[in-house]
């Protein structure tokens, strides 16, 4: 029904926006309220969720971004708002790469999914998804996790911190950025 809506943001709650447009307020779900700017004008591609008691419009910065979140509520078990929050702390190429690796580790840091569905999202999309090759690329989680499990620390431990640390920095800073978090 709606591909996006272009207009100036007129509010941010912890889990929405809204887009106003021409006059009219658009409540749409984000995955990163916070990182839009009251005030500033947006181009926020966005996915009407029906149901038969309700009507929701899920947004996202970019095409990409929506055109894997339409793949992963197709998964089996996944609804739209465990997709979202996919994004809210998650990559797309990290995303795509845990898929097609099949990094259960990587996915089930997510809120909401589990060993699973994970495998049913690997299942269902492995070799189906991927990203566009000129996005800055990730340092590959694997590594990350491999030397911190060689460094003695347990799956529970790194499972709690590979979240958190920024996917954008080299495996070596990644590195010491885990240690600091595992530390405290």
């Amino acid at each position: 029904m709606y591909s996006y809506l272009n207009g100036i943001i007129d509010s941010v709650t912890s889990n929405s926006i809204i887009v106003d447009v021409s006059g009219v307020g658009y409540n749409v779900f984000v995955p990163n309220p916070f990182s839009y700017e009251v005030g500033k004008t947006y181009k926020v591609y966005v996915y009407n969720h029906l149901k038969e008691d309700e009507s929701s419009l899920y947004g996202f910065k970019s095409m990409e971004e929506k055109e894997l979140f339409l793949k992963l509520i197709n998964v089996k078990g996944m609804g739209p708002k465990v997709a979202s929050g996919i994004f809210a702390t998650g990559s797309i190429k990290g995303v795509v790469d845990a898929i097609n690796k099949e990094n259960l580790l990587y996915l089930t840091k997510f809120p909401k999914i589990g060993d699973k569905l994970a495998r049913q999202i690997i299942l269902d999309l492995k070799g189906k998804v991927y990203t566009d090759t000129t996005e800055v690329e990730d340092t590959n989680i694997d590594e990350l996790i491999s030397v911190l499990e060689n460094l003695g620390y347990k799956t529970v431990e790194i499972k709690k911190v590979v979240p958190m640390v920024d996917a954008s920095k080299t495996l070596e800073e990644q590195v010491k950025e885990a240690l600091k978090l595992l530390l405290k």
